[in-house]
């Protein structure tokens, strides 16, 4: 039977993956004539999924019966959709990208997430895994009905609220150019960039670590002025030696991932750098051995080779954290909107608010609530796939770099 109008035909052929597939498909979309209107292909555990979306203006029945008896030539499965909507393109393009991340991601809990996603009525558009290691990583290209800023909130609120409930972490951006134009990154140090406080490591010096752990929690949750939680904190150190402050310098540990995180970075040609409430004295080796771009943090007061218990110059508090990161961004002409900043208790609110993404780390609630991205594994190479950096892109530049993968 022959027709005499145009049509949408979808073409989706299923199977083993293996060479020719595609070259015979399209060999019969030639001799028919069609114009190709959209294509899309995923191969999963070696399991080939291919999808032609094609404007046939004559015969489109006479396509389908040809498409069936190549694609049997070669042993793979067609389904031919004749009068399929062409508005279900991916051309239109997908209005957010949202990464799932789990240790692991389990069937019952990705159900949910696609539960509360059709629920609002948005439309996965595409899935593909982004990492295996050290987190399973997925990252879904979604399409939000009316897409609105009242729509993007509503979807926010409703990830935010499923990912604490499946103990997953889910990302949610817009999709476009904005996603991957970021050009600059500043960690927090503290329990973000590497693992523990360094005041209760100098505090442990003088005897007083419970009473500057108190403090600090205080403050990290958003009950005490971190101007003046540090104040008092450090009046506790007065009289250690300034030996200390390379003694622990020596004993700091990065968080698990940071090394990639920054290699990878600057890789992508990134600015990257800290901004920390701690101390520079602490910090400004680390910071030259990891290559960072720029360190800015308190100073301590020392007087006769002891601390004094107070600090000198300008005070990293919650809002001097904001501030520097729109010098440093304004230092190196980025945009805050190109900027990222990765953080973990409220004294980080002002500083991820001011960044175009703010991604909370393992965060107190006060700082998850105005974040992004809120992530809950202790490993710092999560924050690459949020921004679109796959585990297979990193583990491909080590090894061009000539380094081995590292995989505990």
């Amino acid at each position: 039977m022959t027709s005499s109008h145009a049509a949408t035909v979808l073409i989706t052929v299923t199977g083993p993956d293996k060479p020719g597939v595609s070259s015979v498909l399209f060999a019969v979309l030639t001799r028919h004539g069609v114009e190709v209107l959209d294509v899309e292909q995923v191969v999963i555990r070696g399991k080939l999924v291919l999808g032609v979306l094609v404007n046939a203006d004559r015969d489109p029945e006479g396509l389908q019966e040809t498409v069936e008896q190549a694609m049997a030539s070669v042993a793979m499965n067609v389904d031919v959709e004749i009068g399929a909507d062409p508005r279900s393109s991916s051309q239109q393009g997908s209005s957010h990208v949202l990464v799932v991340m789990g240790r692991p991601v389990t069937a019952r809990a990705f159900t949910e997430v696609a539960r509360k996603l059709a629920a609002l009525g948005v439309n996965i558009d595409a899935i593909h895994r982004v990492a295996d290691y050290p987190v399973t990583g997925l990252e879904l290209r979604v399409s939000v009905p009316d897409d609105t800023a009242e729509q993007d909130a509503l979807l926010r609120n409703a990830v935010a609220e499923i990912s604490a409930r499946v103990n997953l972490d889910v990302a949610v951006e817009r999709a476009g150019l904005t996603r991957r134009a970021k050009r600059l990154v500043v960690f927090d140090v503290d329990s973000t960039l590497v693992q523990g406080e360094v005041i209760e490591m100098l505090a442990a010096r003088a005897g007083c670590e419970d009473k500057v752990r108190e403090i600090t929690e205080a403050a990290m949750r958003g009950e005490l002025d971190f101007a003046q939680s540090l104040e008092r904190r450090v009046a506790l150190l007065a009289g250690l030696p300034e030996t200390v402050l390379d003694d622990v310098a020596a004993q700091l540990e990065l968080t698990p991932g940071a090394r990639t995180t920054v290699r990878t970075l600057k890789r992508l040609g990134f600015r990257c750098g800290v901004v920390s409430g701690g101390f520079t004295r602490v910090i400004r080796g680390l910071a030259d051995e990891l290559g960072l771009d720029f360190c800015m943090a308190n100073q301590l007061e020392v007087a006769d080779g002891r601390l004094t218990g107070r600090t000198t110059g300008r005070v990293i508090d919650r809002a001097g954290k904001a501030q520097a990161l729109r010098e440093f961004a304004d230092a190196y002409h980025i945009p805050l909107a190109q900027c990222v900043a990765v953080g973990d208790g409220a004294n980080d609110i002002d500083m991820l608010s001011a960044a175009g993404m703010g991604v909370a780390f393992n965060a107190k609630p006060a700082l998850r609530e105005v974040a992004d991205a809120a992530l809950s594994h202790p490993f710092l190479d999560a924050v690459l796939f949020v921004l679109g950096v796959t585990r297979a892109e990193v583990e491909a530049a080590d090894a061009a770099d000539g380094l081995e993968p590292l995989r505990l």
